[in-house]
């Protein structure tokens, strides 16, 4: 691509700071002399609490403060946590009973945290937390996911939070009446935890009424809001930063109870405080990911293609709302309902209960990888009902490239896509045709071995409108400030590298600037695969603006008209002019005329429309039967992301997507007992993916520019995770078949799948 970006894959400039050490973490910039907090937690999952006495912990050694609800309320705070509610089916609205900061009378999950001590040191405050008298009545823990059971909340009956619904469920039932053939499948998707490196932290201090709350998110301007709602000031008095963040996977994009009493325990003492989860805590206090079952349907005619399409789920909240939990089991489930396919009448339904875990936002890829994974299962289920081919049944209900721009059955537009093709490209790039001699070969060492596709689709979501702001600083170096927050995906590099294609400035020289909210007006964080491709659009209205500018102020120092001065991104030029500056050099001529306006430039713009990165992955897998043990053997990815800025980085994302998605397919699962406690609350009992565990991940990029913008992006932040947990699933339920083994769930675990192929045996005699 020329004008917008030179795809070029340049090595990450931030990667020498963090190699080196030299990352700056919340941990690490926590104020010297900081107070140290330390919470308590519920060891309990539900119950009424009878006593909470903090006496003995407040004239502990060290101990400078103990906060509990009570004391939250007192200094007039607004306890009541931000929940997602959204349009039950009826019209009325979900279930959104108060989240508190703090427990308040009744306790709903292991890791809620009652109380939070303040003391010189960490060891100061956890000593304390022992002295801390607790005492609750027991109430049934609530674990299942079905109507029914100990009520968790007043306002929701039978523990159903939402009841939702979007299609046409009428025109659904219909076609499946009329069809020539379904299939139907149950499809589990197995809860995950989020287990960034970077546990959650955070500190805060004040200084003349206003606070300022450091922590490591996704983006300051959601803190901003809550923090001033909670403290009852203006936005004005709050400051949010985030510094170098070590992954986010979207479980740090919302606010967490810990940010607001840190908060307030450093008004209280009037000292700053700082706080740092450890792992197990994080493990019982992060929003975790997934934990959904649905009921997956399709309905064909004579001619193998699907006229309708119909999904049933049932959603695990949690014990209360969270900030996005409900909307994303919907709205971000139903924006790829049906996926690359050709279907004119879907009907979704997604029922969300409350359970006595932790809150889930569903997140670690946002909602598109439970749309795809049921999607893609049950596409690979009917192709072995039907007797067809998975990859001709794929074609045969593709959307067709002159159906484009195409309005799916969801309501969403797709703006262009060639799915044939990438399908067509990545059949030679897994050696589709070589498949069966590798399957015969292992087979004759006493091994199966299984291939799975997926083909997905995912759009961008969140705020399509974002901001950009450059300034040209004295040393001859330029600063970009940007809305969107870096945890871990290279935005310094990118964005940088973009600007330096756009105005021929040396990208070595561009300085990018993210998370503060009083350097950056507004912002929309960084979530949804949204980054790259709103930020740089709004660097493009920057820069637009700030060329016309230097031009009008060019026209007197070159003699000739504004009209005829142009800028070829690295130069200005003009017929008639000897002067070819750059865009530096305008700068300097600006400042030395006392022209200061022109040194900093700040544009806001706003996508017009949504783009649907897509792509296909394939997985083989190799299964030894007497043990169990799954091997992902070859992994292949071929994928349209449009146009890019830095293959490399692309690349990386999408490796670090499939080995999150083979994580969660072959060894990660969150286990709670018949009382809610967490049985998987550190890594000697969690499994997480390591090396060894991944083969080598080939990558092609085979792009269709998106229409939907002008750069012709379609953003990769999650793709490799929403394609690789159904192609490793088709994998293991294609290795299995032939064993009779005809239902396969995640998380395929050797005692799960050893077990698996036992059942099967049995069932076969």
């Amino acid at each position: 691509m020329d004008k917008f970006g030179k795809s070029q894959s340049t090595i990450r400039t931030e990667d020498v700071r963090f190699l080196t050490g030299e990352g700056r973490y919340v941990d690490d910039i926590a104020p010297k002399g900081a107070l140290h907090a330390y919470f308590f937690r519920s060891t309990v999952a539900h119950g009424v609490i009878t006593e909470l006495d903090v006496s003995d912990a407040k004239d502990s050694d060290g101990v400078h403060l103990v906060l509990t609800c009570a004391d939250l309320e007192a200094a007039g705070m607004d306890i009541a946590m931000a929940g997602a509610q959204i349009p039950n089916r009826d019209g009325t609205k979900g279930a959104g009973p108060l989240r508190p900061m703090l427990a308040k009378n009744r306790v709903r999950y292991v890791g809620e945290p009652v109380a939070v001590i303040i003391a010189d040191t960490i060891a100061q405050a956890r000593d304390a937390a022992e002295l801390i008298m607790f005492d609750v009545d027991d109430l049934p823990a609530k674990i299942d996911v079905t109507a029914g059971g100990e009520t968790l909340h007043a306002e929701a009956p039978d523990n159903k939070a939402m009841d939702w619904g979007m299609g046409d469920e009428a025109a659904t039932e219909a076609a499946f009446k009329a069809a020539a053939k379904t299939v139907a499948l149950d499809v589990d998707d197995n809860r995950i935890i989020v287990n960034s490196m970077e546990p959650r932290g955070c500190f805060a201090e004040w200084s003349d009424g206003r606070v300022h709350v450091a922590n490591n998110g996704q983006g300051v301007w959601v803190h901003k809001g809550y923090i001033a709602k909670a403290f009852g000031l203006d936005e004005d008095k709050v400051r949010v930063t985030n510094p170098d963040t070590g992954g986010g996977f979207g479980m740090k994009s919302m606010t967490y109870n810990e940010y607001f009493c840190v908060a307030q325990a450093a008004r209280a003492v009037g000292k700053p405080v700082r706080w740092m989860s450890e792992r197990t805590e994080a493990m019982l206090s992060d929003n975790g990911g997934r934990d959904l079952t649905s009921l997956a349907e399709f309905a064909f005619d004579a001619d193998n293609r699907i006229t309708a399409y119909r999904v049933t789920s049932k959603c695990n909240l949690g014990a209360y709302n969270s900030q996005f939990a409900q909307f994303i089991q919907t709205q971000l489930f139903s924006r790829v309902l049906t996926g690359v396919y050709d279907v004119q009448t879907s009907w979704l339904q997604v029922d969300g209960y409350y359970t006595n875990t932790v809150p889930v936002d569903a997140y670690r890829g946002a909602g598109r990888p439970e749309a795809i994974y049921v999607l893609e299962r049950l596409m690979d289920r009917a192709a072995r009902e039907l007797g067809v081919d998975p990859w001709e049944l794929r074609r045969i209900n593709f959307i067709k490239p002159d159906q484009f721009p195409y309005k799916a059955a969801t309501g969403e537009t797709y703006d262009v896509g060639d799915f044939n093709r990438l399908l067509t490209r990545i059949a030679g790039e897994a050696d589709l045709d070589g498949f069966e001699a590798r399957k015969e070969a292992d087979a004759k060492r006493g091994l199966l071995r299984g291939q799975g596709l997926c083909y997905y689709i995912e759009s961008i979501l969140g705020d399509p409108s974002e901001g950009a702001k450059v300034e040209f600083e004295e040393d001859g170096s330029v600063t970009i400030y940007v809305g969107t927050q870096s945890n871990g995906q290279g935005h310094e590099t990118v964005y940088a590298q973009f600007l330096a294609d756009q105005t021929g400035i040396p990208a070595d020289r561009i300085r990018v600037v993210q998370g503060d909210s009083d350097l950056i007006a507004k912002g929309g964080g960084t979530g949804g695969s949204r980054s790259v491709t709103t930020q740089n659009n709004a660097t493009l209205a920057t820069v637009a603006a700030m060329t016309e500018s230097f031009t009008a102020f060019l026209a007197d120092e070159m003699g000739v008209p504004a009209s005829e001065i142009s800028f070829d991104d690295e130069r200005f030029r003009a017929e008639g002019s000897n002067l070819t500056p750059t865009m530096l050099e305008v700068a300097e001529m600006a400042r030395e005329k006392g022209r200061d306006e022109l040194l900093s430039h700040h544009e806001r713009a706003t996508l017009p429309a949504r783009s649907f990165p897509n792509g296909a992955h394939v997985a083989e897998v190799v299964i030894d039967p007497e043990t169990g043990v799954v091997t992902t053997e070859r992994y292949t990815v071929v994928d349209d992301f449009g146009n890019l800025i830095n293959p490399m980085l692309a690349e990386g994302q999408v490796h670090g997507g499939v080995a999150q998605g083979v994580g969660q397919a072959v060894q990660e699962r969150v286990v709670y007992d018949e009382d809610g406690q967490l049985l998987t609350a550190s890594f000697m009992d969690y499994a997480m993916p390591r090396a060894t565990d991944l083969p080598y991940i080939s990558f092609t990029s085979e792009p269709v520019p998106s229409t939907a913008n002008i750069m012709g992006m379609k953003g990769c932040g999650e793709a490799g995770t929403v394609g690789a947990m159904a192609a490793l699933a088709n994998a293991v339920q294609d290795a299995l078949w032939d064993q009779g083994v005809r239902q396969a769930d995640m998380p395929f675990t050797p005692h799960r799948v050893w077990e698996l192929l036992n059942e099967g045996r049995i069932a076969a005699e």
